[in-house]
């Protein structure tokens, strides 16, 4: 492989693996974070408590949260051949990695929301503050330097689990770093391609701790 194929290969790759993390975590804070907020508010004192419905919602997220994602990327191939009509390449894997995320998310958007005083609640709860109004004038404000955490913690965790994602014809770096590295014994690629997620995991988590800098006023 001459020196400018490689270049491309491992360009294209690292596009595959931004989109497969950029709209797999879209799709996960879209459906993670209302699931985290509903855990918080139906809990035990919560502004809706409904322990039937935290304890269903619970149960859920742990059982997502205990499938290591390795398994659960060959247990779901039926579901993404049903969604995206194939089980390998970029497109596929958003799916196994939207699904492993959802639950992932959820329980820490959830924790992120812990952090809020239950006196500023309390106080908007005296003042006649709806429950809505609680969730989106007082809890996910307070929670955002936690939320913007989370969101960071999970696409970290996405880059690592598009890797693995390589293991199966995924596409991205890892499926270069499996493919042409490994099995291609080319430790080359293999070291670039580790870099590569280095520098990706290093861009998102300063990203992520400038921003939860800019909105923490505590």
């Amino acid at each position: 492989m001459s020196t400018e194929q490689m270049i491309n290969l491992l360009f294209t790759a690292t596009i595959e693996t931004l989109v497969m993390v950029g709209i797999a975590a879209a799709i996960a804070c879209l459906l993670g974070m209302p699931t985290g907020i509903l855990l918080h508010v139906t809990k035990t004192d919560g502004i809706l408590e409904n322990n039937k419905l935290n304890n269903v919602l619970s149960i859920i997220v742990n059982i997502g949260r205990s499938v290591p994602f390795i398994i659960l990327l060959v247990a779901i191939i039926p579901f993404t051949r049903l969604v995206v009509g194939s089980s390998i390449g970029t497109g596929a894997m958003i799916v196994p990695l939207t699904v492993a995320s959802i639950p992932f998310i959820a329980r820490l958007i959830e924790g992120a929301l812990l952090d809020v005083p239950t006196g500023l609640v309390e106080a908007a709860q005296t003042m006649g503050a709806t429950p809505l109004q609680i969730v989106m004038k007082v809890l996910i404000p307070e929670a955002m330097p936690g939320i913007i955490n989370s969101i960071t913690i999970t696409l970290v965790t996405l880059v690592n689990y598009s890797a693995m994602a390589g293991t199966v014809g995924g596409g991205g770096l890892g499926d270069v770093g499996i493919q042409h590295g490994y099995i291609g014994f080319n430790p080359t690629i293999i070291l670039i391609t580790v870099i590569l997620l280095v520098i990706i995991v290093q861009i998102i988590q300063s990203i992520g701790e400038r921003l939860v800098s800019k909105v923490d006023h505590r």
